[in-house]
């Protein structure tokens, strides 16, 4: 048996940083302690040369150190240019000019608008929602960042529960169904009956979906982490029971939401609807199939899967999301969608295009080759929707560019929108057969499947979720928090995904030259790093943001008194009007 070097294996060396970190801490205590003993030391002394000093001084001397006082105190009365004359401002031109409230380089943005009136039930009902999808980021997350912990330190722990195999599906399900679809559900319970004009029919039927979901969620991750899974199948790793509860709970919202378009009071249902209730029936289309059990052996089974897996990130999470967009962005820019037409033309093509490219996972496969073709025209043919969608997005924002800056919501818009034509585009690119042949079984996937479902779903669902909470709520959390939230997460992306991409590109290519495949493996140390060192920034961004929503629930009213002219003035209105009730 080889002797192995103890301080050569991960985990000894992690246990070694651990006792060090507190130790290295005490000594910096202790160093920092003496200086300042040494200081006070040499304070004293110098306090008794000055005393001294001060015994022998001279009336001379004294007299010099008067007028040097006198000269240092004297200061301008501030009139020599104006005068004694009142100032006036009676165009307005100057606000505030000798105050500074808060950080001058950090630009302030606009306040929430005004809350529009919704019952308070259906307002606790989205908060629920949103608040269980919170709790799901940040467990789901929390997963996914000792996963990448796991990739630098592989030994970190031997407990099977926490073994990759386990957490890594408790972390894309947990993030899946937990967090996402429970955001996605609780905003859709505000837009369906806003964009139809009409109370949503049931509120209780809302509160039937949400016990569902998180109990299916909650009851999943447990399976997972004792072992107890689907079976291999990516994102479909859930036991069918548990899966049943999840779309027992999207048939109760389903039909929720079409008893409340039925009473709409709008001439035509609005864009945003057809998208909302069409992903929730491709959901359970996509479900269905993926666990029916004729052909879950053998090729079916693949094929299968490669259907479920593109069409839940495609048909699910993608098309509720764009028909979220296509309320809130309108309402934030305050003017229409850009094109009616445009969206109704990438809802068919979406519907026509993505449902076909399940096999393009597959290329090279034992799967018939004329299916794999079929995936790749289909892939192609996505580029429609993906430009219709984004041409529609971003004329919608013509004319309104100068608002990103004063927005706090806009930018993770914006945001997702680049990533909704870039990380789509590159799935069309990933689809092609030389493209696949490098690519696939790399951690480009990774790489590809985070700037999707992260890059557009959740910057998407963060936009809509700090535009709507603040109405609900009249609370709005702090402006500089919702910022390092926003940069955390973009730049913790970035350093996610570009080193996996390039990483990859180089291992794909070192397979296709026929290197041993430790070799690959060793290639990749450095990228799994930085895939590392992004994920904890992003999961850093999802502890911000918990705490901004939970400032926007729970921060009690703060007392603020009025500085600006109309908020006296207003103030002064509001009290003489409780005066004349009493």
């Amino acid at each position: 048996m080889e002797n192995k070097n103890l301080f050569s294996e991960s985990g000894i060396i992690i246990t070694l940083i651990l006792i060090l970190i507190p130790v290295l801490i005490a000594a910096m205590i202790v160093v920092l302690k003496a200086f300042k003993l040494f200081k006070k030391h040499f304070k004293k002394k110098e306090l008794e040369k000055f005393n001294t000093y001060l015994k022998e001084l001279n009336p001379e001397e004294i007299t010099k150190l008067e007028q040097r006082k006198k000269a240092l105190e004297f200061a301008l009365s501030n009139n020599e240019l104006a005068g004694n004359d009142i100032p006036e401002d009676p165009k307005g031109l100057i606000n505030n000019i000798a105050e500074a409230d808060s950080f001058r380089f950090i630009e302030q943005k606009k306040k929430g608008q005004a809350r529009p009136y919704v019952e308070p039930a259906l307002t606790n009902l989205i908060l629920w929602y949103i608040g269980c999808a919170t709790f799901w980021l940040l467990f789901g997350t929390t997963m996914g960042e000792y996963l990448g912990i796991k990739f630098v330190a592989p030994d970190v722990d031997h407990y099977s529960w926490l073994s990759f195999g386990r957490l890594r599906p408790v972390h894309t399900n947990a993030v899946f169904w937990g967090w996402a679809s429970l955001a996605m559900m609780g905003l859709a319970y505000y837009v369906v009956p806003r964009v139809s004009n009409v109370p949503i029919a049931s509120i209780k039927k809302g509160y039937y979906s949400l016990i569902l979901i998180n109990l299916s969620v909650i009851i999943g991750s447990i399976c997972l982490m004792a072992g107890i899974n689907n079976g291999g199948g990516e994102y479909r790793e859930y036991i069918w029971p548990v899966m049943a509860l999840f779309g027992i709970g999207i048939i109760i919202s389903l039909f929720n939401f079409i008893k409340t378009i039925a009473r709409k009071t709008t001439k035509e249902i609005y864009v945003s609807n057809w998208y909302i209730v069409a992903a929730m029936m491709f959901l359970l289309v996509i479900a269905i199939v993926a666990y029916w059990p004729t052909w879950q052996n053998g090729l079916g089974e693949t094929i299968v899967q490669g259907y479920y897996m593109l069409q839940g990130v495609g048909m699910w999470f993608m098309l509720f999301t764009l028909g979220l967009m296509y309320y809130f962005l309108p309402q934030q820019l305050n003017k229409p969608i850009y094109s009616y037409s445009l969206g109704i033309l990438a809802f068919w093509t979406q519907i026509l295009f993505y449902t076909l490219i399940g096999t393009h996972h597959f290329i090279f496969s034992a799967i018939p080759w004329w299916l794999q073709t079929v995936a790749i025209v289909g892939s192609v043919g996505m580029v429609i929707p993906v430009i219709a969608g984004t041409t529609n997005f971003l004329m919608t924002f013509k004319g309104s560019w100068h608002k990103l800056s004063s927005s706090y919501t806009l930018p993770f818009y914006l945001i997702g929108i680049i990533f909704y034509f870039t990380g789509s585009l590159q799935g069309t690119a990933e689809a092609f057969r030389f493209t696949n042949l490098v690519w696939h079984f790399t951690d480009f996937t990774v790489a590809h499947s985070h700037l999707t479902m992260y890059g557009i779903i959740c910057f998407m669902l963060w936009g809509f979720i700090y535009t709507l909470v603040p109405r609900l709520t009249g609370k709005e959390p702090s402006q500089v928090l919702i910022g390092a939230h926003f940069w955390l997460a973009f730049i913790g992306l970035l350093f996610y995904t570009f080193p996996l991409m390039y990483g990859s590109t180089l291992k794909g290519l070192m397979w296709m030259e026929g290197k041993p495949f430790i070799d690959s493996v060793e290639l990749m140390a450095p990228y799994w790093l930085w895939r590392a060192i992004g994920g904890t920034l992003m999961w850093l961004s999802h502890i911000l943001f918990a705490y901004n929503f939970y400032v926007m629930i729970k921060r009690k009213q703060e007392i603020v008194i009025p500085t600006a002219p109309a908020d006296i003035l207003r103030a002064k209105k509001e009290l003489d009007t409780l005066d004349l009730t009493k």
